[in-house]
């Protein structure tokens, strides 16, 4: 490993990209830690040089006029022949792509948080007369006080110089799945390109999933620029409603609809904001994880798939003798008893009693179009009730759908099972048949 780059001593490799490695470092001068970006230029691809170069010049240039506690500060940068370096401030903390797995969100009140000081930043950057065209999670990183650190100006655009040009989608960087529309589109850009951005990083911090997925790339900027945004409430039933309005503002397809910047998108999320618990719901997730875990619908769950029914369900504290679902009703409301008793009953007459593990409610989400409830279910004790909420399942991952689906299908198969042996004890006796083969003979015309 290198013990030097320049005048800085190197420590360690803090991590690998595509076209630089960065180091941790230490300034002789200073004393203080830095992050070190090490671009090598190879001289079999004379071009892929003078673009890098070109990208670590404009990152050097930017980055020092930027001057923001949630943007990462530039202290220093070098061009030499065969390579170029960038001295910046060292963060100790995790890249925010980390926490937008499904099992690893991040409380309500603190993306909440990281967005609103995010929103900030791009609004000094925006003043600056820069864009920064490729925000997404592995460009922000998240220090030990929960402070967002934008970083990686390399792509970002110089409003000041030229509006027009170098577009990440047609220089074949940046990331499709953050990007606007008129930015797939090749359109001029202006702030409002990292709002969006930032838009999507937001819905995807708060349901584990993006707004627009596809299994290939053509489709998935056929889904950016022309599909509805789902509504994040539905994903995610335990949200203020209050994020719906935010989050469709901030990804609207039409610029003028769109936030102007970012101090406007910040004063939005302040509303919210403190309509959030400020607990760490960390422990709570892991308790209920593990009763859903323990419970036999969920057997054949993965982790991951348990850990996207948590998101799209509410549990619900329900007293004696309360209706979970009445007859004659019009709703997909169903779900599962973690803890409890209920009664089945149709036109006043009992059918069955379920306990833990049970479901109830399941025929009007799986009928194609009939939600009008047969039957009616009430607690018979106070009752813990896991209520999936249907609109939520629809927009999931394809792997809950279909796990879902075939656990449901087989439920129902069991009681099917289970009703017909009930019936039989009421039936007639029935006709017997010959077990041996026989043929048969047609009568001639």
């Amino acid at each position: 490993m290198l013990e030097k780059i320049g005048k800085y001593e190197v420590i360690r490799v803090l991590g690998k990209g595509a076209t630089a490695i960065v180091y941790l470092g230490r300034d002789p001068d200073t004393g203080r830690d830095v992050a070190i970006k090490l671009i090598r230029f190879g001289e079999d691809n004379a071009a892929m040089s003078r673009r890098l170069r070109k990208l670590f010049q404009t990152e050097d240039a930017i980055g020092r006029r930027l001057d923001h506690p949630n943007i990462v500060k530039i202290y220093d940068g070098v061009v030499e022949a065969d390579q170029a370096y960038l001295v910046m401030e060292f963060i100790e903390g995790t890249a925010l792509d980390h926490y937008c797995a499904i099992n690893r969100l991040l409380p309500m009140h603190r993306v909440i948080g990281i967005i609103f000081k995010c929103c900030l930043a791009l609004d000094h950057a925006f003043r600056q007369g820069v864009v920064h065209r490729d925000i997404k999670p592995a460009n922000i990183l998240i220090d030990n006080d929960d402070n967002p650190k934008i970083t990686d100006f390399g792509l970002a655009l110089n409003l000041h110089k030229d509006m027009n040009k170098d577009s990440t989608f047609v220089m074949g960087v940046g990331s499709p799945a953050y990007m606007s529309p008129e930015q797939i589109k090749n359109y001029p850009l202006n702030q409002k390109t990292d709002l969006y951005s930032l838009g999507v990083l937001l819905f995807q911090l708060l349901t584990g999933r993006l707004p627009f997925r596809a299994t290939n790339q053509g489709a998935l900027v056929y889904k950016i620029v022309n599909a509805d945004t789902p509504s994040v409430c539905a994903l995610n039933p335990n949200l203020p409603a209050g994020l719906d309005p935010i989050i469709k503002k901030a990804l609207e397809k039409d610029l003028y609809s769109r936030y102007r910047n970012g101090a406007e998108f910040a004063k939005d999320l302040s509303t919210v904001r403190y309509q959030m618990f400020e607990e760490d719901s960390t422990a709570q997730d892991m308790s209920h994880f593990e009763k859903l875990r323990g419970l036999a619908f969920f057997t054949e769950f993965e982790d991951i798939e348990l850990w996207e029914v948590l998101r799209i369900s509410v549990w619900r504290e329900v007293s004696e003798k309360v209706v979970l679902i009445r007859e004659g009703d019009n709703n997909r409301i169903f779900g599962v008893i973690i803890k409890g008793f209920v009664e089945v009953s149709v036109e006043g007459k009992s059918i069955c009693r379920l306990g833990a593990g049970e479901l109830v409610g399941e025929m009007a989400y799986l009928h194609p179009s009939d939600t009008k409830r047969s039957s009616t279910v009430v607690t018979l004790e106070s009752t813990l009730f896991l209520e999936i909420n249907s609109a939520a399942l629809d927009l999931s991952s394809d792997e809950v759908l279909d796990r879902f689906n075939k656990t449901l299908i087989a439920k129902v198969i069991t009681r099917l099972r289970g009703a017909n042996k009930a019936l039989a004890k009421l039936g007639m006796p029935a006709v017997r048949g010959s077990s041996a083969a026989c043929d048969l003979e047609l009568a001639p015309p």
